[in-house]
């Protein structure tokens, strides 16, 4: 079963510590609310070394239509339409920085892939973004690690974990 673990891992991005760090005090800062951005590096190179903090969308929308978005920021990410459009762009053939990580902050329930993030990152059973996704445990006292989940196989799988700070 390891090998098969090795290729879902042989391109992981390097997140660089102050890339780190950012999110993490991004995630601090919203708490008790979610965190997200968009992680990217150049097109070239598993580096990651650019940040792009997004404004979570998910209360306006929430409140504009709680039918159709029964959560609030405090249990949901959404990207607004200038982030989509970065991403967008990112992906492009001729992009020189690509954006390979959403990242996104769970608040008191720990890091880990949960339904409402699959719904969002997937559309009839595909991948929409061909990214990797971060999520942070942050916590009242501060964050206390994250995850990053790559989708294999029509799942979500963890290839990466970091310490908190």
């Amino acid at each position: 079963a390891m090998s098969g673990k090795s290729s879902v891992t042989e391109n992981l991005p390097q997140i660089q510590p102050e890339v780190l760090r950012a999110c993490y005090a991004d995630a601090r800062a919203r708490y008790p609310e979610e965190a997200c951005g968009l992680l990217s590096g150049p097109a070239d190179s598993a580096q990651i070394d650019t940040v792009r903090v997004c404004e979570n969308q998910q209360n306006r929308l929430h409140q504009r239509d709680p039918k159709t978005h029964p959560r609030d920021a405090r249990t949901a990410y959404s990207l607004g339409f200038r982030d989509l459009q970065f991403l967008d762009d990112s992906l492009a053939a001729s992009s020189p920085q690509r954006v390979r990580i959403i990242y996104h902050s769970h608040c008191n329930v720990g890091a880990y892939f949960s339904p409402e993030d699959e719904r969002a990152a997937t559309f009839e059973g595909q991948l929409i973004y061909p990214v990797d996704y971060l999520v942070i445990d942050c916590q009242a006292d501060g964050v206390r690690g994250a995850k990053l989940f790559r989708f294999v196989d029509g799942g979500f799988v963890e290839i990466a974990a970091y310490p908190g700070d």
